[in-house]
């Protein structure tokens, strides 16, 4: 098997020497640029067209944050890991790079750490990047639109009453929920529980961003806690939320049990224990994101009678995750971001009224 191509966006002589010692002595990755500045970085991106970037977010000709959001535009897919002193001194940058597309981060240590520092950073560049690389899916062919290439699934003429929203989703997420959420109103009926990748610390701070940002109530989610309409509940960064019946209650349940698809939390715990929870009442929707976490707790959510949506491919950051699930025949309905929020209230409202038909 050929080895992990990487591209090192790096401003320091130092750290660049250190970086390239760490990665070149795994057999299983290469090192095929280093670049000193964010232009360079993106001239060996075209050029090289790695499979994974580590990026510093300080560089001395442009922002880190301008590469990642350049490198989002040019290569969705590409998966980029911050490696910055940064993202443990200033969480809120790091919130920002997740926010805008970054895959995931480790705090760069300091020369103080010692030795055993720059082998646990080592071990943990090495660790990550081969998770990152193996989310990668194929890049889809490129010929009719998405919804001639794959039927939709039917759904039966009449639907239950939905009793919970679930929401998948990963690269290019944080940004798009913000976007969903702000368009659900305050007294929604039922609650909303979302399975975002994103690393652990950074969750509870994700959450109480969209609080500010939505009329909804937007926690961190507890386990113990019992669901309730209107409220929204972010799965724990390495932790996986999952939903359990506790007779005519249902509560939260949050665990580390092992990883799913490379990803803790994942999409898949989340939708399979609420469709064993809420049965034919789950709206299930796999918005923007790179492998296809997602696909098989879909297909749990078909086979109890719930409905799937996805975002649209074509509005996402990466669409990999809704891909898989319209390649497997799952999907119900095609949706666009700006349209998501608004077709979950609707399809929400409708099972509520006495005249609902199939949608």
């Amino acid at each position: 098997m050929a080895p992990i191509r990487i591209l090192v966006a790096e401003g320091s002589a130092v750290a660049r020497r250190e970086i390239s010692q760490m990665l070149g002595s795994d057999s299983e990755l290469e090192v095929v640029a280093i670049a000193p500045t964010g232009h360079i970085a993106l001239e060996k991106a075209e050029q090289l067209r790695p499979e994974v970037m580590v990026l510093e977010l300080t560089l001395p000709d442009m922002k880190g944050m301008d590469v990642l959001k350049a490198v989002r535009r040019q290569y969705p897919r590409l998966p980029v890991l911050i490696f910055s002193a940064l993202a443990e001194s200033t969480g809120n940058i790091t919130m920002d790079a997740l926010a805008n597309g970054a895959s995931d981060y480790i705090t760069k240590p300091t020369t103080s750490g010692g030795v055993p520092f720059l082998e646990q950073a080592r071990e943990q560049l090495i660790t990550k990047i081969k998770e990152l690389h193996s989310r990668i899916q194929p890049e889809p062919p490129k010929a009719a639109p998405l919804r001639k290439r794959h039927e939709l699934a039917k759904a039966p003429t009449r639907q239950p009453r939905i009793g919970v929203v679930v929401i998948g989703a990963s690269t290019g997420g944080p940004n798009m929920l913000v976007e969903v959420l702000s368009a659900i109103p305050g007294d929604f009926p039922v609650p909303v529980l979302i399975a975002q990748h994103m690393p652990p610390g950074f969750t509870k701070l994700f959450a109480e961003r969209l609080d500010t940002l939505s009329p909804l109530q937007i926690r961190e989610a507890l386990s113990g806690e019992q669901l309730r309409a209107g409220q929204v509940w972010i799965a724990p960064g390495d932790y996986h939320m999952a939903v359990t019946r506790d007779g005519p209650m249902v509560r939260l349940l949050t665990h580390k049990g092992p990883l799913e698809n490379s990803c803790r939390p994942a999409v898949d715990v989340l939708f399979r224990t609420a469709a064993a929870a809420y049965g034919a009442g789950v709206l299930a929707v796999v918005m923007t994101g790179m492998g296809q976490d997602g696909m098989k707790g879909s297909q749990v959510v078909s086979q109890a009678g719930g409905r799937i949506i996805v975002q649209d491919p074509d509005t996402c950051v990466v669409g990999s995750m809704p891909q898989a699930v319209l390649q497997a025949g799952l999907a119900h309905q095609v949706v666009s971001l700006k349209n998501l929020g608004p077709e979950i209230v609707r399809r929400v409202l409708q099972t509520l009224s006495p005249h609902q038909t199939a949608g």
